[in-house]
């Protein structure tokens, strides 16, 4: 058997390095065949399971280690990324590998593992919870994936585990960190010893960012892809609302609410995203998306940002007594415009929004997510098979972290339930809530990211993601985000206590790129986030501190 398979490999050998050369691509070692875990790429792996090399069930589990699965366990207890693993994913594995000898793969995600978020559905069949990181929903009962999930597996997706979240989405308490959960712990940043994460999309941005899985799914409302995308020096897509379904998700509003992908590439995230999108008869949102499903991976053009108009919103969200940025974050800004000139776009600066100044307080943002969400959740929570707590309402919720306050509230620090309560005292939609609904979809998008795409004849705006007032015209108005790496503080940046034990802004904690537009404008912004991160290649410039740095690699699991 060994000299089968070593006769295998020597074949396999010649064949990468004349067809893949991936000894350079990944610039290991000549003859190695096993990418780098920390960055490999979806392309990476697929080059990889195709030759034989390895197989999906040496990703996910090797004969006395798991490769990703080991991963975990190396650093979770430092940056808590994961609340659980899948303990059905290496049956899932062997069933792709067999698909994939007998008919070939599905597609560039067959075999793949992905993490997602832990308020994404998924059938309590295969072992999974659904908790929104919440004691009260452990163990209760979906009956099916979903909808997102499903269009996940139906890709050859391997679904790894859940990824840690800001509990409720970060829809519980103002005065809870972002980033903990009861159920997974305080996450942490990669980048430094109990780094800030920024939303609740936190446990999958870390993961993808230190290869914990090839990717990971995020949920965002008001920010949190975006946000936590740019903390970890990974690219986060937030879609239009209404290209991902959200059928099956846990939900804080159907108006901002949106699914999307959190990847170490642009490349990578089109992929998955081309993947997820999709018509849902569950999600009517979903039924004015543009027909067919566009192919995201063809917008990764270089080519994309010739001639491109990018316009800068200055007022208000380039403000740093408004943001609380630090004055590197528009230093490194300006660098940033520079290298989008130079590779040929041109930059309209400013090209402000009409309405920047509605973006000035959060006040009309929790007032339509206190009312939405006491009414999404009962609808949610009446979608399960079975919940052991019996919590079946806002109310019950609130009441459960009460009589189980050792879990839910542990130390002071956690016990907030400010936002809840100020949705619970709410009594359904009027027409305060419909005005102020119209008044925010307004300030986002006609009078917002819309009045200044056609004021200035531009193809895309352009921000700095740090500071959550970047991100609220696009939540509004329910229009994507792409965020890219751009920079990291620098190494003599003052820590700075955030939350007790949590730090930002620290050294070495990364700063990321964010270009938006208008509806279902994706393609565009995929093309131009796709061209600057291939020029600046920021994310190659530095890398986790060591222990939250996983070591295992597929090497290290495959049979000798």
């Amino acid at each position: 058997m060994a000299t089968i398979f070593r006769h295998r490999l020597s074949l396999v050998l010649i064949f990468l390095a004349v067809s893949y050369s991936l000894e350079a691509k990944h610039g290991g070692n000549p003859g190695e065949i096993f990418p780098d875990l920390y960055e490999a790429s979806i392309s990476d792996l697929q080059a990889g399971l195709a030759a034989g090399n390895f197989t999906s069930v040496d990703l996910v589990k090797g004969i006395s280690s798991q490769a990703y699965s080991a991963r975990i366990d190396e650093v979770n207890d430092e940056i808590h990324a994961v609340v659980e693993k899948n303990p059905s994913a290496i049956d899932l594995a062997h069933r792709l590998d067999t698909e994939r000898r007998n008919s070939g793969p599905r597609g560039p995600l067959h075999g793949i593992p992905i993490l997602i978020k832990d308020n994404i559905g998924t059938n309590r069949s295969e072992g999974l919870n659904t908790t929104a990181g919440s004691w009260a929903l452990f163990k209760s009962i979906r009956d099916t994936d979903s909808f997102i999930v499903q269009r996940l597996k139906a890709a050859g997706a391997i679904i790894l585990g859940k990824a840690n979240l800001s509990e409720w989405a970060h829809y519980r308490g103002t005065t809870i960190p972002d980033a903990w959960s009861p159920r997974g712990g305080q996450g942490t940043n990669p980048c430094f010893p109990n780094g800030g994460t920024c939303g609740s999309s936190s446990g999958p941005s870390a993961a993808a960012a230190v290869g914990l899985a090839v990717a990971a799914i995020g949920t965002d409302t008001g920010g949190s892809i975006s946000c936590p995308a740019g903390y970890h020096n990974v690219v986060g897509i937030k879609p239009t609302v209404g290209l991902t379904s959200r059928s099956g998700v846990i939900p804080i509003t159907p108006r901002m609410d949106t699914v999307g992908p959190i990847a170490r590439s642009v490349s990578d995230a089109a992929t998955i995203l081309s993947a997820m999108a999709g018509p849902d008869p569950s999600d009517y949102y979903t039924l004015i998306q543009p027909t067919p499903v566009p192919d995201f991976t063809k917008a990764l053009n270089l080519n994309t940002i010739k001639g491109a108009r990018i316009g800068v919103p200055r007022t208000v969200f380039t403000n740093n007594s408004l943001t609380g940025n630090l004055p590197f974050v528009n230093q490194e800004f300006e660098n940033a415009l520079e290298q989008l000139r130079a590779l040929g776009a041109t930059i309209v600066d400013p090209a402000d929004l009409p309405s920047a100044s509605y973006f000035t307080t959060i006040t009309p943002l929790l007032f339509l997510f206190a009312v939405d969400f006491k009414i999404q959740i009962k609808k949610y929570l009446q979608t399960l098979v079975s919940i052991p707590s019996g919590v079946g309402s806002l109310s019950d919720l609130i009441q459960f972290n009460i009589d189980n306050a050792d879990l839910e509230q542990p130390t002071p620090e956690y016990t907030g339930q400010d936002l809840w309560i100020q949705s619970q005292s709410t009594n359904g939609y009027n027409s305060t809530w419909w005005s102020t609904l119209a008044d925010a979809m307004n300030a986002g998008g006609s009078n917002g990211i819309d009045a200044a795409l056609q004021q200035h004849n531009l193809d895309a705006l352009v921000l700095p993601s740090p500071g959550f007032p970047s991100t609220f015209p696009a939540a509004y108005a329910g229009y994507p985000m792409v965020t890219v790496p751009m920079s990291f503080y620098p190494d003599n940046t003052t820590a700075v206590e955030l939350f007790p034990g949590i730090f930002y802004p620290a050294p070495g904690i990364p700063i990321g790129l964010a270009f938006f537009g208008s509806a279902f404008s994706e393609e565009k912004l995929i093309g131009l986030a796709y061209a600057y991160e291939q020029a600046t290649k920021v994310r190659l410039m530095r890398k986790a501190y060591a222990n939250a740095t996983p070591k295992t690699q597929l090497k290290d699991v495959m049979e000798d």
